[in-house]
């Protein structure tokens, strides 16, 4: 049996296919249910986080593994397999054990060094063990990539290179400012009361927020995070659970909000958050349509409001045609407009307060540069008047008054929320492309190194393992034929006294056991070498092993192993 993973990050996919493709819960449980139960794989676990889902197998054929294992993710994620398949990416054996191990640093995160993963790695071998999807191979993987995890921060500096997804969310809030002094004072709401939103609020709170409300759909979850806010000394930081309806209400008093739910639709519509913002009073409001209108595109002078709306039945041009970049002269010169239709609109734009004779005469020193314009527009279309362009109005857009950090993958935010004035949300979508170019440290290369001795070093051990039924079942062999030829001497010398059967049967074992110790000492240690496991085949063939004894042997220990870690 082999590893195989199989997944997609925020490496290979874009984030709208991470939203798409997000397993709730339940999703995650069905999928191992399902990887189990097909034929190629024996055991199963899923790691999903916010930006990646990763698919991890004991299988014993590569290319069915990767079909197979292919297949369930996109079955489970409702993402069509040829949609998918672009962003796939596949470790086997020894790469895939490496690619663990890096995701386990956080090397792999989003930002990078990060140690939220720890957390999550625990998660997703807990919830293997929980659904028995997890045997010998995924237990000892997981447990080792946590050690490998844990040795990487605590050996190296590579907590320096990078912080948590809220740390760094709430930077990019701030911009720029220092965290806790821009959260000073604040008020934050929290929604949401798992491993996220707990990690979220616990930052807010070091970080010095005045109050933290925390909202979630099991209202006791809330309370109880509430609580343990509350009774924390070193932040006095008052704390109050709501119940999720009081959303929109709260919403109107926080200035900060964090939103990290396993919900599979948005969690807070850009509605809601704009009618928060009306509900606040003192702030630039957005459109009727929920975003901040347009900027306008200011009229030109001594030209009124109406002339630019169009559509005013007694107005000789037909303005809704007009396009940008013509003047209304220009239009009139494409159409064929004599001077007197044209006098005429001037009339009507001016609500018949111009002067007529004055009209009359500039249409007159107009006349041959219309005349020469229609001439040229019969032949080459329409011509582009050389004039600078109009004067554009900017409305400017008022400071964030309510700061948005959206965790969920996938998101529990409006996308749209962007274009409200004064409101800042960062999402993940934000933050990869914050983090896209973020410094690495040196301490990088150490953990990689790191994860280079580790990969080696558990690479080893797995093969030595894969050898270790064969060499008990050998022994267990050896000790049958001396039990055997034992019981044969006692028929042939029956008189034969305890203290000289006892002497016999133990230099007979002395003897059996110095032929086998240089032979099993040496196949073990070839065999964790890089393409050793062929040596367990070679052992068995060689003393004629029977294949059943050694499955025994191998269910047997995994048996114990089973138990072990059900007393632990």
């Amino acid at each position: 049996m082999s590893l195989l993973v199989v997944g997609l990050s925020h490496r290979s996919a874009p984030v709208s296919v991470l939203e798409r493709a997000a397993l709730s819960a339940d999703a995650q449980i069905k999928l191992l249910q399902d990887t189990v139960a097909a034929e190629p794989a024996t055991e199963a676990a899923v790691l999903a986080t916010c930006n990646r889902i990763e698919l991890y197998a004991d299988v014993d054929k590569f290319h069915a593994g990767v079909a197979e294992l292919s297949t369930l993710l996109a079955q489970h994620s409702g993402v069509g397999l040829e949609e998918l398949t672009p962003y796939l990416y596949v470790h086997y054996e020894d790469r895939a054990v490496h690619h663990f191990f890096t995701v386990a640093c956080g090397l792999d995160s989003m930002v990078v060094g990060e140690g939220q993963i720890l957390g999550q790695i625990k998660d997703s071998l807990a919830t293997a063990q929980e659904l028995h999807t997890a045997g010998r191979l995924l237990n000892d993987l997981f447990q080792q990539a946590l050690r490998v995890g844990k040795r990487a921060h605590s050996e190296t500096g590579i907590d320096r290179a990078g912080q948590s997804l809220v740390s760094f969310g709430l930077e990019q809030l701030a911009v720029g400012k220092p965290v806790d002094g821009w959260a000073r004072g604040k008020k934050a709401l929290v929604i949401g009361a798992g491993s996220m939103s707990s990690l979220a609020a616990a930052t807010l709170a070091r970080a010095g927020v005045a109050e933290i409300v925390i909202a979630n759909r099991t209202y006791d979850r809330a309370e109880r995070l509430a609580e343990i806010l509350a009774e924390g000394d070193d932040t006095g930081v008052v704390a109050r659970a709501v119940p999720m309806e009081s959303v929109p209400v709260e919403l109107t008093r926080a200035d900060v909000a964090v939103s990290c739910t396993g919900a599979t639709g948005l969690v807070l519509a850009a509605e809601t958050i704009a009618a928060a913002m009306e509900g606040r009073g003192g702030v630039a409001q957005p459109g009727a349509d929920g975003v901040p209108p347009a900027p306008t595109r200011a009229a030109p002078s001594g030209t009124s409001a109406r002339s630019l709306a169009g559509g005013d039945e007694n107005c000789p041009l037909d303005l809704a045609a007009v396009q940008p970049g013509f003047s209304l002269m220009g239009e009139a010169a494409v159409a064929g407009m004599d001077a007197a239709t044209l006098e005429q609109h001037a009339t009507w734009v001016d609500n018949g307060t111009i002067d007529h004779r004055e009209a009359a005469r500039r249409a007159e020193a107009d006349a041959e540069l219309i005349i020469a314009l229609a001439a040229t527009a019969a032949t080459a279309g329409r011509i582009p008047e050389r004039r600078r362009p109009e004067p554009v109005a900017v409305v400017p857009r008022p400071e964030p008054v309510l700061f948005l950090l959206d965790l969920a993958m996938p998101r529990d935010i409006d996308a749209a929320v962007h274009r409200l004035a004064g409101v800042r949300l960062v999402d993940i979508e934000s933050l990869a492309e914050a983090s896209a170019d973020a410094p690495m440290a040196a301490d990088v290369d150490q953990v990689r190194r790191i994860v280079s001795d580790e990969v080696t070093a558990f690479g080893a051990a797995l093969r030595a393992a894969h050898i270790t039924p064969t060499v008990v079942a050998l022994r267990t062999m050896a000790a049958d034929v001396v039990a055997t030829e034992i019981a044969r001497l006692e028929g042939r010398l029956p008189g034969l006294d305890d203290k000289h059967r006892a002497e016999i049967t133990q230099t007979v074992r002395r003897v059996v056991d110095k032929l086998l110790h240089a032979p099993t000492v040496r196949v073990k240690q070839l065999a964790a070498e890089p393409g050793g496991a062929g040596y367990a085949d070679a052992l068995r063939t060689l003393f004629d092993l029977d294949q059943e004894t050694v499955a025994s042997v191998s269910r047997a220990e995994d048996s114990t192993s089973k138990k072990d870690r059900g007393s632990a």
